[in-house]
């Protein structure tokens, strides 16, 4: 029995009107119409959409729920426990790597911190005789896809004769991670260093037009609208902040490392604050309204 628009769903749901649209653009859920047009849910609704938002919370795709989703209709929950155990193991394996690679990186910067207590203070300007430039000490890859390098005190700012280890972000886009001091660090999605001179302006000079087009620009957005939901959002030069819970990193850095690829006109920064993540996102002038349109205004 169809009982419900599309708000009352979403209000029920807490699910966003917008991504109830493109649930159903991919075909995860459906409704009914009106003779004026108007779509109508049933109960079922709510029940599909805990569904596929428990599937999300496993880290699964969209293709990956739509399939599930065709295996839980069925009824069978033999069925979905076998079909689901498999994804969630994959999943699971990919965490243990990341969390594995993230250890490594703690103890490096535990061991960069005591062997910087441990320097003598000096009263002339740092060089290599100090130790702290010495090669290799606070120095190591967070990822595969990330580049690590010891920064010098003041958020940002790089120590002389330290090189980064290189790295690219999914598509082959490079990222520095840029540690200071304290508990903070500043992933900025820019060209490596040594290229900066010439590329930090690059998202200036791109053209203001995307290469997604139809189901997957909805889904792109969708994801966006999710991942920013609940943030405090403050104006900056060309651009806007946005502060969110420090667990969603992981999300934040890949879906921008993916927009940059369909949408280069749009420059990223992350900066890690203990418990919160700053996100930057700014465009040119005639870009301005499409990052409205994807993050939202100022508070």
């Amino acid at each position: 029995m169809t009982s419900m628009r599309i708000s009352r769903l979403a209000e029920r749901s807490g699910v966003p009107a917008t991504t109830l649209r493109f649930y159903e653009s991919a075909g995860l859920l459906s409704a009914d119409r009106t003779p004026a047009g108007y779509r109508m849910y049933g109960e079922d609704a709510v029940d599909r959409l805990a569904f596929i938002g428990a599937a999300k919370h496993l880290g699964l795709a969209l293709e990956e729920i739509g399939e599930l989703v065709g295996v839980w209709e069925a009824g069978a929950c033999r069925d979905v426990k076998a079909d689901l155990r498999p994804r969630i193991s994959a999943r699971l394996a990919e965490a243990e790597v990341r969390a594995a690679e993230l250890a490594a990186f703690t103890a490096s910067l535990r061991g960069a911190l005591a062997h910087l207590d441990a320097l003598p203070d000096r009263a002339g300007r740092c060089d290599p005789e100090c130790g702290f430039l010495a090669p290799g000490v606070g120095t190591r890859s967070v990822s595969g896809s990330v580049s690590a390098e010891a920064a010098a005190p003041g958020p940002g700012s790089s120590v002389p004769g330290s090189g980064p280890v290189s790295g690219g972000a999914p598509g082959g886009q490079p990222v520095d991670v840029v540690l200071s001091p304290g508990r903070e660090a500043d992933v900025v999605l820019s060209p490596r260093r040594e290229a900066a001179e010439q590329e930090t302006e690059r998202w200036r000079a791109a053209p203001v037009a995307c290469s997604l087009s139809g189901d997957g620009l909805h889904e792109r957005t969708a994801r966006w609208r999710e991942a920013v939901a609940g943030a405090a959002r403050a104006a900056v030069p060309e651009g806007l902040r946005l502060t969110l819970p420090v667990d969603r990193v992981t999300r934040i850095a890949e879906l921008a490392a993916a927009e940059q690829e369909c949408c280069p006109f749009f420059d990223f920064r992350l900066h890690l604050d203990g418990p919160y993540l700053h996100l930057e996102v700014r465009a040119p002038a005639d870009g301005g309204a499409l990052l409205t349109d994807l993050f939202g205004s100022a508070d």
